[in-house]
């Protein structure tokens, strides 16, 4: 799993995104972020390289008769 995000860490992506918030709002942020970052990490183990797609492109003009 990905280091957790700091205070200072969440402070500079706001700043860094026009968002100059201050510290009580970025407190009440973070457990969020924390969460989020937390369950897009368990959906990455979910996927690897090694899983077919489950559909295919093609762009041959199929019969199905």
């Amino acid at each position: 799993m990905a280091k957790e995000i700091t205070i200072e860490e969440l402070r500079t992506m706001a700043r860094r995104a026009g968002l100059p918030l201050p510290d009580d709002e970025l407190l009440r942020l973070l457990p969020g972020v924390k969460r989020a970052q937390s369950q897009a990490a368990a959906l990455r183990e979910l996927f690897t390289n090694a899983a077919e797609p489950a559909t295919i492109f093609t762009t041959f003009k199929i019969d199905l008769k």
